[in-house]
This record gives structure tokens, C-alpha cells and sequence, in this order.
């Protein structure tokens, strides 16, 4: 749990299969509903493809399918949080979101080393809210690591 937590900090909650992950909220622009993308020819299955948002063209990945979940549904629920990552903006498909949720380093508990779809240098802490456990993403991390192929490393 690096020394990225302190204080006070929002998460934006949402649901990926039944797992509830959380993201820093000051990374999210915005919250949509999916809409079919441009899919783009000899990119991975995730990448669902580019939208245009408002002269943006935005890529599309599907983390429920970088996850290897066993039931991908495009349904009502489903959305697109568009993210700002740096000098890019990238759109993660979700099966819902729940709300913001304060926590304070109290709720945070290590990520234990286990062998997940997730890489745990992409994990910030598991965050405690009475009966609730979020995964916590470190959203950057994971949108600039280089098996998202989407942007160059930060260093």
C-alpha cells in the first residue's frame, strides 16, 4: 500500500461481475452509458473499440473482459466511466456504478499477495466500509501499464 493514501480521499465505487472495485474520483470525467464503439481492426478483445466525445476520440476497453470474467452482459446497468489519465482520456466499461465513498486510512487495509486478474502493482488497498469490501485500483497505473497498450509507461 504505497504512501499514496492519506487522509481523507473519494472513490468512485462500481461493480465489475460480483466484485465492488473503487477509483480515485478526481480521475473520473465523466459517467455514460455504453454505446457500441468503432471497433478497431488487430486490437485485443477488451478494447472495444474508439468513440468520439465531444472531438475526442476516446478508446473503449471492457475491464470486465481484461479481468477474464466468465459473464460479459451489455445491459441497462452497463456504463462507461471516462477516465483523465494523464494527457489521455480512456473509457472503462463496467457492469454499474454505485456511488462516491469517503474513506480515511483507517479503512484501507493492505492487498494481500494473491494471484488475481489484477496485477497487484495495480492495487492500492482493499478499502473497509461496514460491511463493504472495495478493491482499490490505481487506475494510472493500470490504464499505463504496458499490457494495456494504450500509452507509454510513466516512469
Amino acid at each position: 500500500m504505497g504512501g499514496a493514501v492519506t487522509s481523507i480521499r473519494e472513490f468512485l465505487a462500481f461493480k465489475l461481475g460480483s466484485e465492488e472495485y473503487g477509483i480515485d474520483i478526481l480521475r473520473v470525467q465523466e459517467i455514460r452509458s455504453y454505446e457500441p464503439p468503432t471497433r478497431m481492426a488487430n486490437a485485443p478483445a477488451f478494447v472495444k473499440g474508439v468513440i468520439n466525445l465531444r472531438g475526442v476520440i476516446v478508446p473503449i476497453l471492457d475491464l470486465r473482459m481484461k479481468f477474464n470474467l466468465e459473464q460479459v452482459r451489455y445491459d441497462s446497468f452497463t456504463v462507461v466511466i471516462v477516465l483523465d489519465i494523464g494527457a489521455r482520456v480512456v473509457g472503462m466499461v463496467v457492469d454499474g456504478v454505485s456511488d462516491v465513498i469517503s474513506l480515511t486510512a483507517d479503512q484501507l487495509r493492505p492487498v494481500p499477495e494473491l494471484s488475481t486478474a489484477v496485477n497487484s502493482d495495480h492495487l492500492l488497498a482493499i478499502g473497509s466500509v461496514g460491511k463493504r469490501m472495495l478493491i482499490l485500483l490505481d487506475i494510472e497505473k493500470l490504464m499505463t501499464s504496458a499490457e494495456m497498450g494504450l500509452m507509454a509507461e510513466t516512469p
